[in-house]
């Protein structure tokens, strides 16, 4: 089982980005993580991050050819991105976004998630716990189905 992790905009600033609000920890840190626990899974995890809403619709695009499912993390694309909700439908593989803070608890323009309606779940508010328990939860509703 291969999934695909995608971290969106600004999350290549983690560990000095707004620490208040998204921690100390970096997306490396996060990265290890998440592939300490595929391999305790038996999974395979391909990472991508960008800052580019063309790159993040590349990079779901060819999931479609070699993942079982995605994670995501579309960062402030959440509230703006018809184009990555349409990329999620179009590939038509399981998804389930995540994020470290939580999104409704903020801003008000945050609490819209354009991903939420063609995603599995979503796991907010838990720090790195948010991307594990999401790479758990993805990875055993892909184990259920195959």
């Amino acid at each position: 089982m291969r999934i695909l992790v995608v971290h969106g905009p600004n999350l290549n600033m983690l560990g000095t980005r707004e620490p208040g609000v998204y921690g100390s920890l970096t997306l490396a840190e996060i990265n290890a993580a998440l592939v300490s626990l595929a391999g305790e899974l038996g999974a395979e995890v391909t990472l991508f991050q960008s800052n580019s809403e063309s790159a993040l619709i590349d990079a779901i695009h060819s999931a479609a050819a070699s993942c079982d499912g995605i994670l995501i993390n579309p960062a402030a694309y959440t509230h703006t991105s018809v184009a990555l909700r349409d990329a999620i439908a179009a590939v038509a593989l399981p998804t389930v976004e995540v994020h470290l803070s939580n999104i409704h608890a903020r801003e008000e323009f945050r609490a819209r998630s354009f991903i939420a309606p063609v995603a599995l779940g979503q796991v907010s508010g838990f720090g790195l716990e948010s991307y594990l328990l999401g790479f758990r939860a993805i990875f055993n509703h892909i184990k259920k189905g195959l």
